[in-house]
């Protein structure tokens, strides 16, 4: 679906002004992956807009045509048609590739589970690294049958789909929110009511939020205490319907905080407080590093401090992670240390990113300290110029270029890894 071509390396050059921009962004790839296998499995056609168009949207969207689901993606027109499957996927033997996309293989062990037939998923050499052990627990106990092909609580797995019989499951501190996102969005198919307990609290809650959002736009009931516990009535059936897909708000928070680093203005169309999605929550952070914000229903706007200088701040980002690579950057120019706190899940991502981080941050004369949990940032003099090795992560290379806005000689190593979420990245960057 993304086909844009990348050299081995890219230089980042400042800007001589502040940016004065307003920016039109991709879709959210969370909610794009979550439509687009709930669509798959409604009764009848669904019609999604906006759609972001990346490797980890193609990987759901091969996937799912791999199971039997007509799919029809229109590029030009970031739209795809779904022919939902209501039961269970036409296909009872497959093999998927989920590279290194947790949505994909996360979510589709959950469908499958809730399905028909024998079904094998594997993934890139680094998802096979990534934990998965409790949601394949928490399938089992719903009543499916799942093996581990090679190493236990990891991929390759292979289900043997019968159909999940419902109950209750209970998770204990779990490390990704997604499986309890994988285990909510096949419970409507369960024989039986599922009831699911989240012990110990967890990391990026509005993205649960998000998936109950979606799942109740196409005609779930779900009931939720606090996000800590939820009854999904059985049976349901997701209902077939028009879905349009808004902007990216972890995509949006590099290009916000460009405004902050440049002193300058930046405003994000379609994207505003009413958003689903928890990384709008960024703009609060950079309201305490001293920037103005602005918002409506359907837009955001930052404008950094007029005198360029940013306050170090001390923040919990357990519930918005992913813009932890974009404020630990902008950090690395503020006056005084910046600590990001309850960010552990980031050592199981595309990489440890808590490690990444401070590597690549020492690169450019920044001192860091890290925990098992958590990163402390500390300014003590001007960035320098470096090499920016990106670990095949998308969110270390688009960080980064924050950097090349204020410091010469910031070079991003293998820039094409943007195209697991965002491939058009650099091409709007350079607007800027």
């Amino acid at each position: 679906m993304a086909s844009m071509q990348y050299p081995p390396e890219m230089e980042i050059r400042p800007i001589s002004r502040p940016i004065d921009r307003t920016v039109c962004l991709p879709g959210s790839k969370s909610l794009t992956n979550r439509a687009l296998l709930v669509a798959a499995m409604a009764r009848g056609p669904s019609t999604l807009s906006d759609i972001l168009i990346a490797d980890d949207t193609r990987l759901m969207v091969d996937a799912l045509l791999m199971l039997g689901v007509h799919v029809e993606v229109d590029v030009p027109r970031r739209r795809a048609t779904v022919q939902g499957v209501g039961g269970f996927f036409p296909n009872s033997d497959a093999e998927l590739d989920c590279g290194n996309a947790g949505t994909v293989i996360r979510f589709l062990t959950a469908a499958c589970a809730a399905s028909v037939g024998e079904f094998r998923l594997d993934g890139s050499p680094r998802m096979r690294e990534r934990p998965i052990a409790d949601l394949v627990n928490a399938l089992r106990d719903l009543g499916a049958a799942i093996q581990y092909d090679s190493t236990d609580g990891h991929c390759p797995i292979a289900v043997f789909g019968k159909g999940l019989r419902g109950g209750q499951v209970i998770f204990d501190r779990p490390i990704s929110s997604q499986f309890i996102s994988a285990v909510l969005l096949a419970a409507p198919r369960a024989a039986n009511d599922v009831m699911i307990r989240v012990d110990g609290g967890m990391t990026s809650t509005p993205y649960v939020r998000m998936t109950l959002d979606v799942m109740r736009a196409f005609g779930v009931e779900i009931f939720d205490e606090e996000l800590t516990s939820f009854i999904v009535p059985a049976p349901q059936h997701y209902k077939p319907r028009d879905y349009s897909i808004e902007p990216d708000a972890s995509a949006a928070s590099y290009f916000l905080a460009a405004a902050a680093l440049t002193g300058g203005r930046v405003t994000v169309d379609g994207l505003g407080k009413t958003s689903s999605q928890g990384d709008i929550g960024f703009v609060n952070i950079l309201a305490q590093m001293g920037c103005t914000i602005e918002q409506s229903d359907r837009q955001t706007t930052v404008r950094g401090p007029a005198d360029g200088r940013l306050r170090g701040v001390s923040v919990d980002l357990g519930d918005m992670p992913d813009t932890a690579q974009t404020l630990a950057v902008l950090a690395a120019f503020a006056d005084g240390p910046t600590e990001i706190r309850n960010v552990g899940n980031l050592r199981v991502k595309e990489t440890d990113r808590l490690f990444a981080l401070s590597r690549e941050l020492s690169r450019i004369g920044v001192e860091t300290e890290v925990t098992a949990d958590s990163i402390r940032i500390r300014p003590t003099r001007s960035p320098v110029g470096a090499i920016i090795e990106t670990y095949d992560d998308h969110r270390m290379a688009m960080s980064f270029a924050l950097a090349g806005l204020r410091t010469d000689g910031i070079i991003i190593k293998e820039p094409a890894c943007v195209k697991k979420t965002f491939p058009e990245f650099f091409e709007l960057w350079k607007e800027l």
